[in-house]
């Protein structure tokens, strides 16, 4: 591999580790993780509210 290859490559994996970490946090709530079982119209409202308590995790 040459040299910007392997630049970007580092970069792309840097990138990558962040979300990871992100998705694994937010795996924690089973409503993200299992199947979701509920009124499918109150799920977009559930995650929102998970990814809320995430973000202010993150501002403490």
């Amino acid at each position: 591999m040459t040299k910007e290859q392997k630049k970007y490559n580092s970069e792309l994996n840097r990138l990558r580790i962040v979300v990871e970490h992100v998705n694994r946090r937010l795996k924690i709530f089973k409503i993200l993780s299992d199947r979701y079982r509920n009124r499918h119209r109150r799920f977009g409202l559930k995650s929102n509210l998970i990814a809320g308590i995430y973000n202010h995790e993150l501002t403490l």
